[in-house]
């Protein structure tokens, strides 16, 4: 009696519903691929810093809120343009490091064709926001032209390479003034840039514990040592800027300045004090975004603060409410 082999029988309903799960899978993977290059976490960035224009506006209507959204939005889509950019100028260097090598790209889930389609498409988007005011968006442009040189040289020059990045960080804030009509205040961008600078170079710091100057040639322009000292600089800096943007141009007016700074100072250096620990003691940090959005204590201590200086904003704009309070 002949044995019936599985290979004999007719298909079975079951067959065709897998072959489908399965492409259904592969889309469904293709898609998580194609958004991780985009880095969606990434755009907190631009929803951040562009924004922070109408928070020293002595007034704005409708037409500046959609201008900033509009700025917001073509921020996010150049830096998800350049993100894709980069990951296929490095592919070759990624496979080589611990994390990165997990890239879609880098991991070969992504083609380059596939990849390079999608960057075009996010460029043509920015296309179609600039095109509405190509004049106001001149700093989303320099950032684009940034990143190219970033990308070809500037990336591998030790002390360039942070400073590059951290401009980036710069040119988004001023995007936002921009489109609002507003001077963007001297201490602000002083503040912007050296607290980029902090978080670059304690990413640099992780860089070096874990993964040598192999992935990044810069590396080699670093030690631990001066990762040390220069973090300790950048800390200084961001504090003392940052205070007096408070006092002298912030959005609390001559008479108030004084006091938004005196109540920030403590929630300024507590947060400092938390990066550095979780820099010099936790042995982290490689990821800035996820520090400042997932760390806890991060998170509450900036929560306080804004609630802080929001209270103290509303009653400088509305004396007659702190007579009510009795304050």
């Amino acid at each position: 009696m002949r044995v019936v082999e599985s290979a004999d029988l007719p298909d079975s309903p079951e067959r065709p519903q897998q072959a489908q799960d399965r492409v259904v899978r592969t889309r469904t993977r293709l898609v998580a691929d194609l958004a991780g290059l985009i880095r969606p976490s990434h755009a907190a960035k631009a929803i951040l810093l562009v924004p922070v224009a109408l928070i020293g506006a002595p007034s704005y209507g409708l037409a500046e809120v959609a201008g900033v959204v509009s700025a917001t939005v073509a921020f996010m889509v150049a830096s998800a343009a350049v993100y894709i950019g980069n990951d296929i100028a490095d592919r070759h260097r990624d496979r080589h490091h611990p994390v990165k090598r997990h890239r879609p790209i880098a991991a070969g889930r992504v083609g380059v064709l596939t990849a390079g389609a999608c960057c075009a498409v996010l460029l043509a988007l920015l296309a179609v926001i600039v095109a509405q005011a190509p004049a106001s968006y001149w700093p989303v442009l320099v950032y684009l032209l940034l990143n190219v040189a970033y990308s070809r040289f500037l990336k591998h020059l030790p002390l360039i390479d942070v400073g590059t990045v951290a401009a980036g960080f710069v040119l988004r804030v001023v995007q936002g003034f921009e489109v609002t009509g507003g001077r963007a205040p001297a201490w602000l961008l002083i503040t912007v840039f050296s607290m980029s600078l902090l978080l670059l170079l304690g990413k640099r710091r992780q860089e070096l514990l874990h993964g040598g100057s192999v992935h990044r040639p810069a590396l080699r322009g670093y030690s631990m040592e001066l990762t040390n000292w220069l973090l300790q600089i950048a800390s200084v800096l961001a504090l003392v800027s940052g205070l007096m943007y408070l006092r002298d141009e912030g959005p609390f007016g001559p008479q108030h300045g004084q006091t938004a700074m005196m109540l920030s100072t403590p929630f300024a250096l507590f947060a400092l004090f938390r990066y550095l620990q979780i820099q010099l003691m936790d042995k982290e940090g490689g990821d800035p975004v996820r520090i400042l959005l997932r760390d806890r204590v991060m998170v509450a201590n900036s929560m306080v603060w804004a609630t802080t200086l929001g209270v103290t904003l509303v009653l400088v704009h509305h004396p007659s409410l702190a007579a009510a309070l009795s304050l």
